[in-house]
């Protein structure tokens, strides 16, 4: 009880849903690649509305491509660090798949990612079912995810979905078809989620960002710039 005799409000409990590639593209894009070493924990406690959510739970599904092996060394050294801070990853699994050219006729082998889409659709539904969250946040673009928030909006009428997309993406308006609410990321919200050189928690080995995420000699990172400055 509080002093004056009101019980505290208790926080919503939000948890923040990844679809890896879409992001991940989104965030190539961009240019900049230091901006993929991103803490997804921070990304979310930065898009909630901290006065009337906590975040309890973030899910980052994603796959490792086949046949480079430094981007798979990033990829799982990303994933130690994501798990450090609370990240769970879920793993699909890349097929190969035959692909005919249109213009030639010859028929070649591309990778196609599997998995992903549904590992994300069932994360999402399977925490509402358990009543692990109150607010469900879905950061894709993929109009696929429109049946995950179809269902969602039937099954749980008391918990809120919010569709967040990517940088430089627009929403999928079938998703926006089952729910009013929306946030836009932009560069903004990934800089300020940025880890710093070596994710470090007690007790566990750092992870040390690979030095093909490290940002230009003169960059500051947004915690280290003095206030109200950016």
């Amino acid at each position: 009880m509080g002093a004056d005799g009101q019980e505290a409000k208790q926080l919503a409990r939000a948890a923040l849903y990844i679809d890896g590639f879409n992001l991940y593209h989104s965030v190539n894009d961009l240019r900049e690649p230091f901006l993929k070493w991103c803490n997804f924990w921070r990304l979310g406690e930065i898009i909630i509305p901290r006065q009337s959510e906590q975040l309890v739970r973030v899910v980052f599904c994603t796959a490792f491509y086949p046949g480079d092996h430094g981007k798979k060394v990033r990829h799982e050294r990303f994933i130690r660090a994501l798990e450090l801070v609370g990240v769970e990853t879920i793993l699909g699994h890349f097929s190969r798949e035959s692909v005919r050219c249109y213009g030639c006729g010859d028929a070649r082998e591309k990778p196609t990612e599997k998995a992903s889409d549904i590992n994300l659709s069932l994360a999402l539904y399977d925490d509402a079912v358990q009543d692990a969250m109150d607010s469900a946040y879905l950061l894709t673009a993929d109009t696929d995810q429109a049946a995950t928030a179809k269902l969602f909006k039937r099954r749980f009428p008391d918990k809120k979905l919010v569709s967040v997309s990517p940088p430089g993406r627009t929403h999928s308006q079938h998703i926006l078809s089952h729910t009013p609410h929306k946030i836009a990321l932009n560069r903004e919200h990934i800089e300020r989620s940025l880890f710093k050189r070596a994710v470090m928690v007690e007790g566990k080995a750092p992870v040390i960002r690979p030095h093909e995420y490290d940002p230009p000699a003169t960059y500051v990172h947004w915690d280290d710039r003095p206030k109200g400055r950016v």
